[in-house]
């Protein structure tokens, strides 16, 4: 294998040819549809008349030019492009068809992965053996009923179990393990798919593990076809059952601590087990990479198999074996192993896959008796991930790692490998200068990589430095070891607790700091672009003089300018929350929150609108307070996000319609002692920001006076919301019904015309009458509402309405986020720039006739 890469080296420059791979593929990665069949010949055709142009081209003179090998090269990015395109068809085609979505549906399948049980509600993976409609695989059919249509599924669905289902989630102690057969009814639905505003890309990640759908078990009352049924136990999924099995021993070792999430996650790599607290404290200290299993953790494993093997080796065996293989050759294979079997206990998760991968070639182009020019092996290595996953293109942890390895490289001082070995060197000037080796990785580490993961998460952690100099070598070298021994001697468990411990009360004085963290506003991409080169500039061993010229290149993107209306007008940003309500109005100094979306999950276990997608857009707006937070009503879908924003950012006052006595009402917000202002958002009360006029239209205040279970509900009771400036107006509307409307209506009378609407109640029949809108006559009305919402949100006849009447209707969640601009009444959509082709079904799998 070896000797083919360097005879392959000898028809086309190695370096030339893996930086066509990955042209190619990251060429077809920022498509919007997949390539039509005449796109495709005509790549192939171009692949081959390069290959054809190059076998000529050598055939002259004796092949001594050198362009001939460069046309060779130059074909692999057609090729890899084409490659990529046809496996990520294949990877569409095993998708669930939007046409199946809330379709009920039997499926016989086994366990896969490690299954998650958490607050009451079970999650896991299931390799569909066989599939039908219900009763069809238990036999419940009626005798003489048609024979059904065939039923099609993807090879592997996740599956939720809880939260719906009238019989509710299986007991704990019942609950699915892998590697077991089940007969489930299932609710499908399919992957979440909407380019994604911030945060993963879920359908892209669903795409890459093989995931084609969801499902949730449905036990309808009396219906015993529904009946959840154990098949048998099988033999498939033995690793994952052994997982299983040992996740359930570490907790009840260690019970409830909350270290004993992170062994898991770093021992048997369950990251569902972390705490979401523990999880904002290891990211705002910019540790979240080491809580993981992830490249940096195999590659460590790795390296300490291999010392320790090498050592054996040389100590232990004769010297015979020594001269069948070298040691050195014993520890680079032994550590490809010892990664290998540690990503396969760890899930075999994606990250893992691609660091044995890359490690795999490493070793391979190692063994040959060139020594490869660094540049040259990562683009190598690069692109051979780019032929195994290509889609690993496009997650942070690829350019994250490759990045470092490349700048640590560059800023190693002229001579540094010439210096004499350890042995020849006293063990003070060693050990000195290990340390200051250490200190200039991390120094180069943080610097070199701040504005890549500021062009990723949007944040730097200002204590980031510190933190991973303690962090990394105890996360790495005491606590990973010490988690995975305990698999075998549990014992060693409470060490890795007690080092978690330790960590945990050494960050949390260094998070006490103010500005711990910083997040500017997104900058444009040339001051992103800027700003790369200045990390390399900084890092680069050149005179302190030359490399301070990096700090104004860093400027442009760390302090990003702001654009915000002009006095006068407004904007609106209508973010993608789900089945929720949360719209942003902007004016020229002033910023307004009305509503915070939902909380994910039961009980908000996968986190909640304001954590996952507000935070995020706030902090890339440069939004560093709220002016004003409007919490409509009481409602989870609408006031579900505002425990992590008030938890996050300051704010000067808060309108709610929440009772007295409600866990909101004053609540904290940001680093303050002090409650937040309440003031209730009764009929009448206005005000102006910036030359914009704001007031609310409902409710009343005897409405809001009212206590006890002559209260209104909590939908009638939404605080609309009126936004006048620069000649055009906006009405937010919560979810008022048509009760609430037609009182509007008969108080307001002709105030309520307006330009931009959010349709009342995320669109629902019971909303949006006849009356309103004529009163209202919208040019846009917003629907915020789940892409798979149970209610049918937007009711057919509410669009309907709308659009009879030349309005245009907004679905956010086809959007990612709608902006309007009220100084010239324009609007775009963000997912118009992020659309991918995962994000859309394949044409003609839609629209067939199911029973």
């Amino acid at each position: 294998m070896v000797s083919s890469l360097h005879g392959v080296s000898a028809v086309m420059p190695l370096g030339v040819a893996a930086c066509a791979v990955l042209a190619g593929t990251l060429l077809q990665l920022q498509q919007p549809r997949l390539l039509a069949p005449p796109e495709r010949q005509a790549l192939l055709a171009a692949a081959l008349l390069l290959f054809l142009l190059a076998w000529a081209g050598g055939r002259i003179r004796g092949g001594r030019r050198c362009w001939p090998r460069i046309l060779g090269a130059l074909a692999l990015a057609p090729a890899a492009l084409l490659l990529t395109d046809l496996r990520a068809e294949a990877g569409l085609r095993d998708r669930l068809d939007p046409a199946l979505q809330d379709r009920l549906v039997q499926v016989e399948g086994v366990i896969v992965g490690l299954p998650v049980w958490r607050e009451g509600a079970w999650r896991g993976q299931i390799e569909v053996e066989r599939a039908g409609w219900p009763g069809t695989l238990s036999g419940a059919r009626v005798a003489d009923a048609p024979a059904p249509v065939p039923l099609v599924l993807p090879r592997r669905l996740q599956v939720f179990w809880g939260e719906s289902g009238l019989s509710g989630p299986p007991p704990r102690a019942g609950a699915p393990r892998a590697g077991q057969r089940w007969r489930l009814a299932l609710r499908l639905r399919p992957v979440e798919a909407p380019a994604p505003l911030h945060g993963p890309d879920l359908a892209l990640r669903a795409l890459e593990e093989g995931l084609g759908g969801q499902g949730r078990v449905v036990q309808r009352s009396g219906v015993a076809a529904d009946r959840p049924v154990l098949l048998a136990e099988t033999s498939q999924a033995r690793i994952d059952r052994w997982r299983q099995d040992r996740r359930e021993h570490l907790f009840s070792v260690l019970g409830e601590r909350p270290a004993a999430g992170v062994i898991a996650g770093l021992s048997l790599g369950d990251q569902s087990a972390i705490e979401r607290e523990d999880w904002a404290l290891f990211r705002l200290a910019g540790l979240s990479h080491l809580m993981a299993i992830s490249g940096l953790h195999v590659t460590m494993f790795a390296w300490l198999a291999g010392v320790l093997i090498a050592l054996l080796w040389r100590h232990g065996p004769g010297p015979g074996l020594m001269l069948m293989c070298p040691a050195p050759r014993a520890a680079r294979l032994g550590g490809v192993l010892a990664a290998l079997g540690y990503a396969l206990l760890s899930g075999w998760g994606v990250p893992a896959q691609r660091t044995v991968l890359m490690l795999a070639t490493v070793a391979l182009l190692r063994e040959g008796a060139r020594d490869w020019p660094m540049p040259r092996l990562l683009a190598l290595v690069a692109a051979v991930v780019a032929l195994a996953d290509p889609w690993a293109l496009l997650q942070p942890g690829f350019w994250l790692s490759f990045v470092a390895v490349a700048l640590l490289i560059a800023s190693e001082p002229p001579g540094a490998r010439m210096r004499t070995k350890p042995a020849q060197r006293p063990g003070a000037a060693w050990l000195r200068e290990s340390l200051s080796a250490l200190l200039r990785s991390q120094w180069v580490a943080t610097l070199g990589l701040a504005p890549w993961t500021l062009l990723f998460f949007q944040q730097i952690s200002l204590v980031g430095l510190p933190a991973n100099l303690v962090a990394i070598p105890l996360i790495t070298l005491v606590v990973t070891p010490l988690a995975l021994l305990g698999l075998l001697l549990e014992p060693l468990w409470l060490p890795a607790v007690w080092a978690i411990d330790l960590l945990r009360l050494m960050l949390e004085p260094l998070l006490a700091w103010p500005g711990a963290a910083w997040s500017p506003a997104a900058a444009p991409v040339w001051a992103q672009a800027l700003g790369l080169a200045a990390a390399v500039l900084l890092t680069l061993p050149w005179p302190w003089a030359l490399r301070l010229l990096a700090v104004p290149m860093l400027l442009p993107l760390l302090w990003p300018a702001l654009e915000r209306p002009q006095p006068g007008h407004f904007e609106l940003i209508v973010p993608d929350v789900g089945q929720g309500h949360a719209v942003l109005v902007r004016t020229a100094g002033h910023d307004l929150l009305h509503d915070t979306g939902p909380a994910y999950g039961r009980q908000g276990e996968a986190g909640d609108a304001g954590e996952r997608v507000l935070l995020p857009l706030l902090r890339r707006l440069g939004v560093r307070e709220l002016d004003h937070l409007v919490l409509s009503h009481r409602d989870s879908d609408h006031s579900g996000g505002a425990a992590s924003l008030l938890a996050a950012l300051p704010v000067r006052l808060m309108h709610s319609s929440l009772e007295p006595g409600h866990a909101l009402r004053g609540r904290p917000a940001g680093r303050a002692a002090a409650g937040v202002p309440h003031q209730p958002c009764q009929a009448g009360l206005r005000w102006q920001r910036d030359g914009v006029e704001f007031e609310f239209l409902h409710p009343t205040a005897a409405s809001l006076a009212r206590t006890g279970p002559d209260r209104p509900g909590s939908n009638a009771l939404s605080c609309v919301l009126r936004v006048a400036g620069g000649g055009r107006v906006a009405l937010l509307t919560g979810d008022i019904g048509q009760e609430q409307e037609l009182m509007l209506v008969l108080r307001q009378s002709g105030r309520l015309r307006a330009d931009v609407m959010q349709v009342p109640h995320h669109g629902s029949a019971s909303s949006s009458s006849l009356q309103f809108v004529n009163s209202v006559t919208p040019g846009w009305a917003i629907v915020q509402a789940g892409r798979f919402n149970p209610h049918g949100h937007p009711a057919v006849a509410v669009v309907q309405r709308l659009q009879s009447r030349g309005t245009k209707v907004i679905h956010v969640n086809r959007c990612g986020a709608w902006h309007w601009y009220g100084a010239n009444a324009s609007e775009w959509c963000e997912q118009d720039e992020r659309i991918r082709y995962w994000h859309q079904p394949l044409p003609g799998t839609t629209g067939r006739d199911w029973p």
